[in-house]
């Protein structure tokens, strides 16, 4: 057999324990370890046996070429996601805001998640000091780690081809490209998942108690990591354990009751904290409206974003005629598919899709604990439940959420080639009848060729019917007839796979026509021959059927590979990061927010947001609600919001209630400043998406004395304050949270913190209030503009709280 066609065709052997005869009697299906072979391997332990020499070499270009991706030009981004650099900050300064996640080191209100993803940035910090490379750096590390344990995991079962191609497709998913990036939660997530995955498949092997409470436990840092959005994959690695752990069932039950404990308590030490510490004694709960981390948990990040009730939001979509909410699309069946977030994700999904159905059917009624179905299930469950709740949740969705789907759609890919190729070649080689070896009854062997069901076969079941048989009375005959269809179903579904893939990514490549348009064709021609030249593979000389891999390969992974270095390649800040180039009718690269429209525009009714006109500004008096004419308190966007191609706002921003300009709204690359903090990148509203960078005069006003201030100054929004906290190295009060929704503090503790001279400066702008919240920062604004005199710096409207003066004037 050819060396290249080895490559997928290396079995994948059982682990020790699974190497026993098998049981009689009618509990041997349910209770006893699968039989398997222990010839080939005499230790029988997965990671203890000898891979083929090509393995660690290729498996270190891997990750090497993953961290070179992840890692290059990562400073390009700055501050890249400013609400949680200037959490980082905070916490590099604070072990109190390390803590809690507090937006500043003096604690006046935390981040509206739970501070896991944090605390790594923080500790970089610490040791390296404040810069991007210290905050950005961790979370590419997270992503290579991310890549190696979906190699591992994917391997234990299907071998080391399948596990590369795994780890392939993830390293190259262009969302993945993106949050392995960027500072947000999302890179410590799908690390603590896929090892949540990992332990998985280790408890099935052996029934063991000490892997699946480990489960539990990796899944509850998940939990800190972002909260509910952990638990989407709860029931799936449940039931696949209940289904093939290799032990009774009771047992089953008693050793998930006792994960479940896991999870319950590494997920709630920390809720638990901070429950029972006096809310006078910790920082306000950041998105709750009660300050209570359980409604923000049961609430805006829990069930709110599958209704869309999300109280103190900045919209849901139940109040948006149907859809996801003004940032997520439309709800339903294609969403994954859609404009805005196809090309983050459903590359290689229908690829996904169509392997794990051809697997399931070739697996059969197989025994109970058959491992190939299992992992099929554990990775298609994966699949199916996360994106099913990603495509219906009618709250605040996000493109960039879709990398929690990256790897299962790399596992499906990787472990349905693999099987199907075996199943290919095994159709090829001559039929040898079964007798007293570990493939099961019925089954065919081929030379050199692992046409096993997997490792967790049950011997009394037939692989290619589910039926029992005699071993002794297999006929030659029906194992041809069995070898023929299979192989035939194996061949037509990889070619099918391939000419879907292919199509597929012609049509995300035509949504951007403009980037690299030779692309496009090549794709799709060179797909649809290869997917041809796999229907005739056994026509073919051998020497050509690794040329046919390799370009199978080439033509499915292109298009994301494209995408995924383009990313790479682009800087990217603000609250709404997204993948790929410009699309019609959604964001475009590096963009922090939709500021404006872009060849389509966003999903509000209408067009624009909230009082913005259909061409994607904001109108004269329209703007955003909660503020007077609609605007942001002095400074906010204003009647230039303006639109352009690339989605920027106007060039100084609108101007705000008392005449101040909005500091430098859409400068620089593609609409705003690439290096992080200020402005956006193609589109975006200042102080609510991402954040601003205050001049060196504004940098030296509010710096002036700091020592003698607990807050050198407050903004509203924590995306406003973050900009200015950043810049200055100090804490600034971010005064309602995200949104500038949450009752923290109310105006009369804002007053009571200015008559003890704690805060000194108050920013204008930033900040508005949608889907319901409290109103205290507009009460707050409101009340400072009436008692304390405006200055403008550099087109930014300051207020000295220390010296009361006159109204401030427009």
């Amino acid at each position: 057999m050819d060396r290249t066609e080895s490559l997928l065709t290396t079995p994948a052997d059982p682990p020790a324990d699974t190497a026993t005869a098998p049981q009689s009697g009618p509990r041997a299906a349910a209770t006893a370890p699968p039989a398997s072979s222990a010839s080939s391997h005499p230790d029988g332990d997965p990671a203890a046996r000898r891979d083929p020499r090509w393995v660690r070499p290729a498996l270190a270009v891997l990750l090497l070429g993953t961290g070179l991706l992840y890692l290059w030009g990562l400073g390009e981004s700055g501050w890249a996601n400013s609400f949680y650099s200037a959490a980082v900050q905070a916490g590099s300064e604070s072990w109190k805001a390390f803590f809690y996640g507090s937006s500043d080191a003096a604690n006046s209100i935390t981040v509206d998640k739970t501070p896991a993803a944090l605390w790594l940035m923080a500790l970089s910090v610490r040791i390296f000091g404040l810069n991007s490379w210290a905050i950005l750096v961790p979370q590419a590390l997270l992503g290579v780690a991310s890549v190696g344990v979906l190699y591992a995991t994917v391997r234990r079962w299907y071998g080391p081809a399948a596990g590369l191609i795994a780890g392939t497709v993830l390293a190259l998913t262009p969302v993945a490209t993106l949050m392995f990036r960027f500072n947000n939660p999302d890179a410590l997530l799908v690390l603590l998942l896929v090892l949540g995955a990992y332990a998985t498949v280790r408890a099935v092997e052996t029934a063991s108690t000490r892997w699946i409470v480990l489960v539990g436990v990796l899944v509850g840092f998940g939990f800190l990591t972002k909260m509910l959005q952990a638990f989407l994959v709860v029931p799936v690695f449940a039931g696949v354990y209940l289904l093939a752990a290799p032990t009774g069932f009771w047992r089953r039950i008693r050793q998930l009751l006792l994960a479940g404990l896991g999870l319950v308590v590494a997920a709630g030490w920390w809720v638990a904290t901070v429950e029972l510490v006096p809310a006078s004694a910790r920082p306000y709960v950041g998105g709750s409206q009660n300050n209570s981390i359980l409604e923000l948990t049961l609430g805006y990040n829990g069930l709110g974003r599958i209704t869309g009730d999300e109280e103190g939001s900045v919209g849901g979509g139940a109040r948006m005629g149907g859809g996801g909410g003004p940032f997520s699309g439309q709800t339903g069946w294609l969403r994954m598919f859609d404009t805005e977030v196809g090309g983050q994700i459903s590359w290689l999904l229908p690829a996904a899709l169509i392997l794990l159905v051809a697997g399931l059917v070739l697996a059969g009624r197989s025994a109970r604990t058959d491992r190939r179905r299992a992992g099929l299930l554990l990775w298609g469950g994966w699949l199916l439940v996360t994106g099913l709740i990603f495509s219906f949740m009618s709250g605040i969705f996000h493109a960039y959420y879709t990398v929690a789907l990256a790897p299962a759609v790399g596992a499906l890919v990787g472990i349905g080639t693999v099987l199907l190729w075996r199943e290919c070649r095994a159709a090829a080689g001559p039929v040898t009848p079964v007798t007293g070896s570990a493939v099961p009854a019925g089954h065919i062997a081929a030379p050199g060729v692992d046409v096993g069901p997997g490792p967790g076969a049950d011997p009394a079941t037939t692989a290619g019917t589910g039926s029992a048989a005699d071993p002794a009375t297999t006929s030659a005959t029906g194992g041809r007839r069995s070898r023929r269809w299979r192989g035939w179903f194996a061949t037509g579904a990889l070619a099918v796979t391939l000419a879907v893939t292919a199509w597929w990514s012609w049509r995300l490549l035509g949504r951007s026509a403009d980037f690299q348009p030779w692309l496009r064709p090549a794709v799709l021609v060179g797909g649809l021959a290869v997917a041809v030249l796999i229907l005739l593979t056994r026509r073919l000389p051998r020497r050509l059927v690794p040329v046919v891999l390799v370009l199978g390969a080439s033509a499915a992974l292109a298009g994301p590979a494209a995408y995924a270095a383009q990313t790479a390649g682009t800087p990217h800040t603000g609250a709404i990061p997204s993948a790929g180039p410009n699309v019609q009718g959604g964001f475009g690269p590096g963009r922090g927010g939709p500021g404006g429209r872009m060849d389509g525009g966003m999903a509000f009714p209408g067009g624009g947001f909230p009082g913005g006109n259909r061409d994607g500004g904001t109108r004269p008096n329209g703007g955003f609600p909660g503020f007077p004419d609609g605007t942001g308190q002095n400074g906010g966007t204003g009647q230039n919001g303006g639109t352009g191609q690339n989605g920027g706002t106007g060039q100084n921003g609108g101007t705000g209630q008392n005449g101040g300009t909005g500091q430098n709204g859409g400068t620089g690359r593609d609409g705003g400043r690439i290096g992080g903090g200020q402005g956006r990148m193609a589109g975006g509203m200042g102080g609510l998406l991402d954040s601003r960078e205050p001049s060196a005069a504004l940098k030296a006003l509010l710096t002036a004395d700091a020592d003698d201030y607990t807050w050198v100054a407050a903004a509203v929004g924590s995306n406003n304050a973050s900009g200015y906290q950043l810049a200055t190295g100090r804490p600034v009060m971010a005064v309602g949270g995200f949104n500038g929704s949450d009752p923290s503090p109310t105006l009369a503790r804002f007053q009571e913190y200015v008559a003890a001279g704690k805060i000194h400066y108050f920013v204008g702008g930033g900040g508005f209030r949608a889907n319901g919240g409290s109103s205290a920062s507009q009460e707050i604004a409101a009340w400072v503009a009436e008692n304390f005199t405006a200055q403008t710096v550099d087109g930014v409207t300051v207020y000295d709280l220390t010296s009361a003066g006159q109204e401030a004037q427009g």
